[in-house]
């Protein structure tokens, strides 16, 4: 399933790239649909039954792209994955439709989770230590975590660095339980 997910987000990354779009503009556009989407059990039951006709589901379709403002690309892409059954895996999509632009763009996303909220000179000291790190641009995503007690985690990738108060106890526990 992830293959075939990769493939339309892969797909849409080619039209974004030849028409020229704003990938940031089409990727939001994409997260309020798949939020919709989510919100609304009756919407998933109109756009996911077999037995709704496709011209219903394609008028419920223009209606709620129309109520949300997206771009007719972002509209045509629904009705793609509408047609072919693949609606439901809208926010997988979406997802990797974003780090496939950041990686035709030379982005890398970071999760960065720390103890508490950071400043923007912190911020800023560590996107440029990851771009040394990584090679890459970066582009971080913040979040606020108490229960690390300190420090930070983060990820780029599949790579991780922990440098949390709980990480590093976690560490200090397994080495003296393999002594």
């Amino acid at each position: 399933m992830a293959a075939i997910n990769s493939r339309y987000a892969r797909a849409l990354a080619d039209v974004a790239v030849e028409k020229k779009l704003d990938a940031d503009k089409l990727s939001a556009e994409l997260r309020s649909l798949s939020q919709a989407l989510e919100s609304s059990v009756e919407l998933r039951a109109v756009l996911e039954t077999p037995a709704v006709p496709a011209s219903q589901k394609l008028k419920v379709l223009d209606a709620v792209v129309a109520k949300l403002g997206a771009s007719p690309v972002a509209r045509n892409f629904l009705a793609v994955l509408v047609q072919n059954r693949r609606i439901s895996a809208l926010d997988e999509i979406a997802r990797l439709f974003e780090v496939e632009m950041n990686e035709r763009r030379g982005f890398s996303e970071a999760e960065v989770t720390s103890w508490r909220d950071l400043g923007e000179e912190e911020k800023s000291s560590l996107a440029s230590s990851l771009e040394a790190a990584t090679g890459k641009k970066i582009r971080a995503r913040y979040q606020k975590d108490e229960s690390i007690l300190g420090g930070a985690r983060i990820r780029v990738g599949s790579t991780i660095w922990d440098g949390s108060v709980r990480g590093q106890l976690r560490k200090l526990k397994e080495q003296l339980s393999s002594e």
